[in-house]
């Protein structure tokens, strides 16, 4: 590598920041990941050096009417997948509406932008076989690769990697009506699953990327070349990139890859991988898959690790942007809001958010759905990024029925987390038996609930007086304790120390893709009326 360099640590966007697409644009390296049931949907990153990665908005108009309202837990948007051509910005992805099912009923859609930063045009439907889209625009044409999905009974729901032809009209940036032009061509089909394709055209050859192993442990990334765009492909006998040959690897689940070049000339790969915990259960990985940097060198015609072998390196050498106005220095954001990097569950925020009149550093939500709901939850949360964190709120609620309630969250999805809520309670010593419907019968409680795929439980219930209450959550990788205080007083832990592994990828017997996240949430499943009052949010990391 020539001139200056600096080195990287990966991830390089850490968290929950999964199946990465990257493009560069002149000076600029722009990255999307998956979003899946979260909005903003499509977060996009921008880069000028590949290690320092602001936030650089989101495709905020990807699902059709703004909804992802009963997707379930890890379907809506898989796998976006950027490029770039006649002036604008394309992204292609699926939403996917059954996950785990033969058919996946999913859509395939287009958007379109001037900037990375937008606006984004609205999506336009494509003709998709199968998740994991990506887009070609070559000689003048565009093209749609995708894996294509057998969903008869019997079928294979990983049966090859295919190529259908496009015609996009493009009116003032924005795409109208696509028709596929010409047959969909099978360019690849393997026993073993491969899926995610992205295309590399360079020095004469087409260079297909492929995801293979599925999303575990058994990741990768495999190549494949042809000198005609159609095939037939050749694929290489070793991978590009793997580490499910060795468990002691600190970045596990390597895999999903895309190939960019820098200005100087040299290529690296974006790709995801996720950093385990060791449990007494096997391996976790709470933070889901992040993104990730290696370098590329050519070698005989194939893309090779810089470093030799197909394991991820956890440092890698990138150019040193030095003299270009790079990203600002990111801050952790602890003011409460609806901004980046809060995100809300399956539909943006809306009326049940709302600052405090008056009250800076306040937020105000308004209960709706429980945290088992796949419709409209009243949750704002915040992506966990290191295995230590300490989270703190200060609520202000005054709950009159069981069917209220506000707090904090630790959420993975609707079947793992820990809920820390204010609510009510009947008196003490009796039995749960609906609303005490006279006089002021009942108390104030603090309630520590354990969603589980087998069923939730309550961990604790602790009595409390009348007034805001703080709650906090301390993380210290697979285990957490939570604990509140009143006023000024001391905090006090709230049930026993809970394991945190459980929300992850790898607990449960579901197919699940995204990562922890911290948050608050309110409830009120009669009317959606009752609100609560939240302040003194403060989330930090320790590496």
């Amino acid at each position: 590598m020539s001139g200056l360099v600096r080195r990287v640590v990966n991830p390089v966007v850490r968290g929950f920041a999964p199946d990465p697409s990257v493009i560069r644009v002149g000076d600029w390296y722009y990255l999307a990941t998956s979003s899946f049931e979260w909005f903003p949907t499509i977060p996009l990153y921008r880069s000028r050096d590949l290690a320092e990665w602001e936030h650089a908005g989101a495709v905020d108009g990807a699902a059709p009417g703004r909804s992802l309202l009963g997707v379930p837990d890890s379907g809506g948007i898989w796998a976006p997948a950027l490029s770039h051509a006649d002036g604008v910005f394309w992204v292609v992805y699926s939403i996917v509406r059954s996950v785990g099912s033969r058919h996946y009923d999913l859509e395939t859609y287009l958007c379109t932008a001037p900037d990375v930063g937008g606006p984004w045009s609205g999506p336009v439907r494509l003709p998709g076989h199968g998740f994991d889209p990506s887009l070609l625009h070559h000689d003048g044409r565009h093209y749609l690769l995708n894996l294509q999905n057998d969903s008869r009974v019997g079928g294979r729901r990983f049966d090859g990697i295919v190529l259908t032809g496009l015609e996009i009209p493009l009116v003032g940036g924005v795409p109208g009506r696509a028709r596929a032009v010409g047959p969909t061509r099978l360019l690849l089909q393997r026993e073993e699953l491969v899926e995610g394709p992205k295309f590399t055209v360079h020095d004469g050859w087409f260079y297909l990327l492929l995801a293979q192993g599925g999303t575990g442990v058994e990741h990768g990334v495999l190549v494949a070349r042809s000198r005609s765009l159609t095939g037939p492909y050749e694929v290489d006998d070793v991978p590009l990139l793997t580490s499910r040959d060795d468990p002691a690897v600190p970045l596990q689940k390597a895999g999903h890859g895309e190939l960019v070049q820098a200005p100087s000339g040299e290529w690296y790969l974006t790709h995801l991988a996720s950093r385990p915990l060791p449990t007494p259960a096997g391996p976790r990985n709470t933070l889901g898959r992040e993104t990730a940097v290696q370098r590329v060198v050519w070698t005989d015609g194939w893309p090779r690790l810089a470093q030799g072998g197909w394991h991820p390196a956890t440092e890698v050498e990138v150019p040193d942007a030095t003299g270009q106005a790079g990203p600002s220095a990111g801050r952790a954001c602890q003011d409460l809001g609806a901004g980046w990097p809060w995100s809300t569950l399956r539909e943006p925020p809306g009326d049940w958010v709302e600052s405090v009149p008056g009250r800076p550093g306040r937020v105000r939500l308004r209960g709706r759905m429980s945290a088992e709901s796949l419709w409209q939850q009243s949750l704002l949360a915040q992506r966990l990024t290191e295995h230590h964190a300490e989270v703190a709120v200060t609520v202000d609620a005054e709950p009159t029925t069981f069917t209220q309630s506000a707090g904090l969250m630790l959420w993975y999805d609707t079947t793992s987390y820990y809920q820390l809520h204010v609510t009510w309670t009947e008196p003490e010593g009796e039995p749960q038996a609906g609303q005490q419907w006279v006089g002021d019968q009942g108390r104030r409680v603090l309630v520590l609930t354990h969603g589980h795929p087998d069923g939730a439980r309550v961990l604790a219930t602790v009595d409390l007086a009348v007034g805001p209450i703080r709650l906090r959550a301390q993380i210290d990788g697979a285990t957490a304790r939570l604990s509140s205080a009143s006023g000024d007083g001391p905090w006090a832990q709230v049930g026993p120390d809970v394991d945190f592994s459980e929300l992850s990828d790898d607990f449960g017997p579901r197919l699940r893709f995204t990562g922890a996240m911290v948050g608050i949430s309110v409830v009120d499943l009669v009317d959606g009326a009752f609100t609560a009052d939240f302040s003194g949010w403060s989330l930090h990391h320790r590496v």
